[in-house]
């Protein structure tokens, strides 16, 4: 697979975790790409945990939308609101949160481990991310998927034993979707559910720290 192809493979497999008037939150960079893939008859309520519920495209300079002192995502990048969705205040948006008002959260990670914990954040101010809403979205969403790719730039695996930065929430994965399979965290550890066309239980195994449960049957990545 070619590098330009990763994230809109991915997001294109996340899309079908999705169903008609889910809430969702998607996080900062390739979730932000899943609404693009979703099938005709399926809309969603996108929430923004700066708070806007039912956000909309995401507006071009020119557009009569475009507000980019005002109007934002979490990621600091222009943003705007669907016909029918409006702004909340803070604590009403946690609250949508805490509550387990969320159905699906996406967000991306640094390392995910056999545990089902994740570690998106590092120390602030050292040009990495900081951990956000990201705690609140984890613990609260009825649903947890992390989208990424599977090793780091250097080769590294990111799926590992267990986590060695800051946790950002213990055992709250459900799933990871990586351009080489998806992964689906039991309870137990992780299960390998599905693979990406062309890629083997053999590469995936060599690529991922933690030890996989690796079923009889094996679906494929579409």
């Amino acid at each position: 697979m070619e590098k330009s192809e990763i994230k809109g493979f991915i997001a294109k497999r996340c899309a079908k975790e999705l169903k008609n008037g889910d809430v969702v939150n998607l996080g900062i960079g390739l979730p932000t790409l899943i609404p693009n893939y979703l099938p005709k008859d399926v809309e969603l309520i996108i929430h923004a945990e700066l708070g806007i519920v039912s956000a909309g495209a995401t507006p071009k300079e020119g557009d009569a939308n475009y507000d980019p002192y005002h109007v934002i995502d979490a990621g600091g990048g222009v943003a705007s609101v669907a016909y029918g969705g409006g702004f909340i205040d803070s604590a009403t948006n946690f609250g949508l949160i805490r509550g387990g008002h969320v159905d699906a959260c996406f967000l991306g990670a640094l390392e995910v481990d056999a545990q089902g914990n994740l570690a998106n954040w590092i120390i602030p101010g050292k040009k990495m991310p900081g951990m956000g809403g990201g705690m609140d979205l984890v613990a609260g969403a009825n649903q947890v998927i992390v989208t990424m790719e599977h090793c780091t730039k250097s080769g590294a695996p990111k799926i590992l034993k267990h986590c060695s930065l800051p946790l950002t929430a213990a055992h709250e994965v459900d799933y990871i979707v990586t351009e080489l399979c998806v992964l689906h965290y039991n309870g137990q550890g992780l299960v390998l559910e599905e693979l990406a066309p062309g890629v083997t239980v053999e590469e995936v195994v060599s690529k991922t720290e933690a030890e996989l449960i690796i079923p009889e049957h094996i679906g494929c990545m579409e």
